[in-house]
């Protein structure tokens, strides 16, 4: 089973799709999510999520924001 990942600014969609693996610029560090992840919801500092994709890698650079994840669905509110 995939990720299904949403990540969104309040102008625009950023990415929408499935992932097998995606990491963060967290505020306290880089951390990884991985499929069957624990919930978790943690504040995002400036720099790129990196999406390891079903369709390949893809990079997305924020400003900063707040992701959750819950039952392998992942929701970023970024800036």
């Amino acid at each position: 089973m995939a990720l299904h990942v949403d990540i969104l600014t309040p102008e625009k969609s950023l990415f929408k799709g499935e992932a097998t693996a995606i990491q963060f610029p967290g505020t306290e560090g880089l951390f990884q999510v991985l499929t069957d992840h624990a919930p978790i919801m943690a504040s995002l500092s400036r720099g790129q999520i990196i999406i390891d994709g079903t369709n390949g890698r893809s990079e997305v650079d924020i400003q900063g924001g707040v992701v959750e994840v819950s039952n392998n669905i992942v929701s970023v509110l970024a800036r």
